[in-house]
């Protein structure tokens, strides 16, 4: 089991306080609870002033694992909401990836004799 955790959390145009971090380090440990077998996560936070007020916080995550890696974005209006919304959107995309991988390997398969001889 993975006990220490590679968790990269970086800020865009925002300064990381020390209750934001805990937040993220919070949220995240989700993830690692789930899949134990996480080599790296990285989180970007954005914000941009320019755009509307519904899309002003965006966050970015980024799941290094053995196979391809895993990425996905959100964006709001609240930096908080958005860090919420993007663990919950990383959870399905591992859930749906182990369920995956158990279909896969309850899936039977057929071996033609004749090649084999």
């Amino acid at each position: 089991m993975n006990h220490t955790h590679d968790l990269i959390v970086s800020g865009i145009h925002l300064e990381l306080t020390a209750s934001l971090k805990q937040f993220v380090h919070e949220k995240v440990d989700r993830l690692y609870r789930h899949e134990e077998r996480i080599i790296r996560l990285r989180v970007e936070l954005e914000c941009d002033p320019k755009q509307d007020v519904a899309h002003r916080f965006t966050a970015k995550g980024h799941i290094a694992i053995n196979g391809p890696d895993m990425n996905a974005s959100v964006s709001t209006d609240e930096c908080h909401k958005a860090v919420a919304l993007l663990v919950d959107k990383l959870d399905r995309m591992l859930a749906r990836r182990a369920q995956l991988f158990k279909t896969k390997r309850h899936q039977e398969t057929r071996v033609a004799l004749d090649e084999v001889a």
